[in-house]
């Protein structure tokens, strides 16, 4: 069996207040993911997507567009060596 792949992966532009979170973790469990999606204090929305190589390459894609009312201006991502760990997909921290 594969090693799944993990990414944090950080979306920039509109993406807070226009129920990104929420969409992400609908569209990570569509997909099979486990991991993790916050807020994050500059604006931004941080999420830890863990899972086959085929589903996290999906999601990053996904990202680029997000949820209706959001405007993504820039996806960034960095492997990640924390998925072991991750159990289901949730939303953490608070607005």
């Amino acid at each position: 069996m594969a090693k799944p792949k993990s990414l944090i992966v950080t979306i920039r532009g509109k993406v807070q207040g226009v129920g990104f979170r929420y969409w992400t973790q609908t569209e990570a469990q569509k997909l099979g993911l486990r991991g993790w999606v916050r807020n994050e204090s500059d604006g931004s929305v941080c999420a830890l997507i863990v899972g086959p190589e085929h589903a996290v390459d999906k999601m990053l894609k996904r990202f680029e567009e997000g949820p209706g009312a959001a405007s993504v201006s820039r996806v960034t991502s960095e492997s990640s060596g924390k998925g072991q760990s991750a159990d289901g997909f949730n939303i953490v921290g608070s607005d």
